[in-house]
């Protein structure tokens, strides 16, 4: 059996307690406009350009057998996606790495072999692996092998999850896991399907399930986007549903920041991504302090 994965981090301290190893599956349902791993939302391998690393030494255009590549007048390399078969001969003929196809295939011994490398820090700091992506969901076979593995070593797992799944799916392998990181983004759901191209209605049903039938606890992940939902509308609601949930037990704000930018204009899909600003440090505390007064514990990243 074999995953698709985009990155493999290891000494993570902000995807779950203590230090990590975190496993990026590729793909996502959502399509969410601030996203800041872009390159986790397609299911099929992609060509990413890297303009801060390039020569402009033009190998990479020799190489390419299928016209993908070309210059701009002040030599950045730029790439036509549509016509890319992922080949890797430009990737093979850059010695500066400027040039990387994003994902790979990854057996669950392969994958063991990295995370067992941290074992002596999760021991040491009550650490283990998280599972995210992109959705973890989306390669549910794979990601409840590995699940399964990890476990049975004896492992500290959490699930990094959209809840965007099917129901039985999600029970399944969040069932499993030793804490659900559920990212929460808003509460209406036409503005969930204007900003994220889906329903909120499965999600917010996959964590009422999840709390009433296990004891799996939950951390909440709130990206802060402000002008989206950071307004009283949204957090009022926010706060009530989460206060009903036995399990939930913290709040992580993410704060939005324009890392994705970048990303998506390497991958030649910015068209498909909306820029906003980060929010101030008062309108952050301001969320914090909000959720804290409905009684919840909450905290800024994580």
């Amino acid at each position: 059996m074999k995953g698709l994965i985009f990155d493999l981090k290891h000494y993570a301290v902000h995807d779950g307690p203590g230090i990590r190893v975190t496993v990026f599956l590729k793909g996502c349902p959502l399509h969410c406009l601030w996203c800041h791993n872009p390159e986790s939302i397609s299911t099929q391998k992609e060509l990413m350009l890297l303009p801060n690393r390039c020569a402009r030494c033009g190998d990479c255009l020799r190489a390419c057998q299928f016209g993908v590549l070309s210059q701009k007048p002040d030599g950045e390399v730029v790439a036509d996606h549509s016509k890319c078969t992922l080949c890797g001969d430009c990737v093979k003929t850059c010695a500066r790495e400027a040039i990387q196809i994003v994902g790979w295939e990854a057996t669950i011994p392969e994958i063991l072999a990295e995370i067992e490398k941290d074992r002596a820090f999760f021991d040491q700091s009550g650490g283990g692996v998280t599972l995210t992506g992109g959705e973890p969901l989306l390669q549910p076979e794979f990601a409840e092998a590995l699940v399964d593995e990890l476990k049975a070593r004896g492992v500290h797992v959490a699930l990094d999850t959209s809840g965007y799944a099917p129901e039985a799916t999600f029970l399944r392998i969040a069932g499993k896991s030793d804490l659900v990181l559920f990212d929460l983004k808003l509460m209406d759901e036409e503005k969930h399907r204007k900003f994220t191209g889906v329903s909120n209605q499965l999600i917010l049903h996959n964590l009422r399930v999840l709390d009433s039938t296990t004891q799996v606890p939950v951390w909440v992940r709130f990206p802060l986007i402000p002008g989206v939902n950071d307004d009283e509308k949204n957090l009022e609601k926010m706060a009530n549903f989460l206060a009903t949930l036995k399990n939930v037990k913290l709040i992580n704000i993410l704060p939005y920041h324009k890392g994705g930018v970048d990303k998506f204009r390497r991958l030649g899909r910015e068209t498909e991504f909306q820029v906003f600003e980060p929010p101030t440090e008062e309108n952050l505390n301001r969320v914090i302090e909000y959720f804290k007064a409905k009684g919840l514990a909450t905290k800024k990243g994580g």
